[in-house]
């Protein structure tokens, strides 16, 4: 059994599409990065490359990577999960806590958690996805970001 460890975060801003989990959230509002910004496949593609010792999405998907500008996230996690599969490694469960101040997430669980579960190719039980706020603490009204857990074992 292997444990995987992912972070990610990234700006809201107006005009851009809201995606999380690969799936698009209807909000005046997305985020702004080099691809789609999907912070939850991010974190969650980086919690798999942990769980690998492979690095993290930064070294195969660069920031500066022009051909890569605008890059759909489910291809990055494809890329991870390829990379466990050559590790000889594949995903038990997945535990997903997406820190938003707004917009209010809890009606699209369903929506991230089918979405993830296709994707690794494991039951929609096997995925937890939560939402906390914090009230403008640490990531406000302008920002999102993301923590995902997962647990792999030997395929």
């Amino acid at each position: 059994m292997r444990i995987g460890f992912g972070f990610d975060a990234h700006v809201l801003e107006e005009g851009k599409v809201l995606k999380l989990g690969g799936e698009i959230i209807e909000y005046p509002r997305g985020l702004r990065g080099h691809s789609d910004g999907d912070v939850v496949l991010h974190s969650l593609s980086d919690a798999i490359l942990g769980a690998c010792a492979g690095g993290d999405i930064g070294l195969f998907f660069r920031d500066d990577d022009k051909k890569i500008e605008g890059i759909d996230s489910k291809r990055i996690l494809a890329f991870a999960l390829e990379a466990a599969l050559k590790s000889k490694l594949r995903v038990v469960n997945i535990d997903i806590v997406i820190v938003a101040d707004q917009p209010k997430l809890s009606g699209f669980y369903v929506k991230i958690q089918t979405s993830v579960s296709q994707q690794c190719n494991v039951s929609a039980t096997a995925v937890s996805v939560k939402a906390k706020t914090t009230e403008g603490t640490l990531v406000g009204k302008d920002s999102m970001a993301c923590f995902a857990v997962v647990l792999m074992e030997e395929a």
